[in-house]
């Protein structure tokens, strides 16, 4: 992408001053389109295996010899209408990581900070993505924008990820014997609550669980690892902006601490990455306003954030 260019304009009360006026760059709408259009295709294919796997009482992540592959092209091809199968788990999973990039960027519009469209990344795997991202091109001004910018996101994720849920977990069923193939899957504690909820005796590892409550689960895992606070996650960002730079570095150190303890050790060295990438290291986004606390409502808001955490992760999520 290029540069912005700069358009000086001189102002008339005085002639030596000069306002410079940074246009943002133009955005490539058409990439955003391919990308979304490119991942709703990807989770389809994805969507419709978990299809079959429910029809068939597997688990749905079944992985024995009479299931589909992990991204079953062929069989798509071979009968492209099985491919409608997959829109209920499409669907809901767009819809929640499109919903946690909108939060992001409609507050980063709200603070009049320069922000992408959704980049939507397709990828022919378990679950056919590897989520969304927005860039953030210019400065956050305060710590309270950093926080609401980074609180937003997981907000708008959960709230949707929790109805279907509630609504995948009422349609799933008991699943035939498991096989020891199978990929196990961990549960977080949402989901413990949602099935006592439902009366649903069974237990979660038994059952056979909707694409609705796939997606569910996905987007419950993706809002806890969002939430991890450290680096340039959303948990880093609200760290950040609630404690300041030490905070940050103390808080990035917890948020890698458990990502390893979970066996999350390739997530782990990602999040060092990106660090050493950004040049901001423990140091986190930088807001113009560095010195202005954020409101008492702001660190209420904090502790639900980290209660959202605990209601989302789940301890050895996938376990092969």
């Amino acid at each position: 992408m290029s540069e912005p260019t700069p358009f000086p304009t001189v102002l008339e009360s005085d002639r030596s001053q000069e306002v410079w006026i940074v246009q943002p760059p133009r955005q490539r709408l058409w990439l955003h389109v391919l990308l979304l259009l490119a991942t709703f295709l990807s989770t389809l294919v994805v969507g419709a295996r978990m299809q079959f796997n429910f029809m068939h009482a597997q688990p749905v992540f079944s992985l024995t010899d009479d299931s589909l592959s992990l991204f079953p092209l062929g069989w798509i091809l071979l009968q492209p209408s099985n491919l409608l199968l997959g829109i209920p788990f499409s669907l809901t999973l767009m819809f929640i990581l499109l919903a946690h990039e909108m939060g992001h960027y409609l507050y980063a519009r709200h603070y009049r900070v320069y922000a992408t469209l959704p980049y939507f990344i397709p990828f022919p795997s378990l679950i056919g993505t590897l989520g969304a991202f927005i860039r953030i091109k210019s400065r956050i001004p305060s710590r309270a924008a950093l926080f609401d910018i980074g609180i937003a996101g997981p907000i708008a994720g959960f709230i949707p990820a929790c109805v279907a849920m509630l609504a995948g977990l009422s349609l799933s069923h008991p699943a035939a014997a498991p096989s020891a193939s199978d990929i196990q899957l961990g549960f977080p504690q949402s989901f413990h609550l949602a099935a006592h909820l439902l009366h649903i005796t069974t237990p979660l590892d038994r059952l056979s669980l909707h694409p609705i409550a796939a997606a569910a689960w996905i987007g419950m895992f993706a809002t806890a690892l969002n939430l991890l606070p450290g680096g340039q996650l959303d948990g880093g960002h609200i760290s950040r902006a609630v404690f300041g730079p030490d905070g940050h570095r103390i808080a990035t150190y917890v948020g890698l601490g458990i990502l390893l303890i979970a066996g999350f050790w390739p997530f782990a060295l990602l999040v060092l990455v990106m660090m050493t990438l950004s040049g901001r290291g423990f140091r986190g986004v930088e807001p113009l306003d560095d010195v202005s606390p954020v409101s008492n409502s702001r660190k209420v808001l904090y502790l639900l954030g980290m209660a959202m955490l605990v209601l989302t992760f789940a301890y050895l999520p996938i376990q092969l």
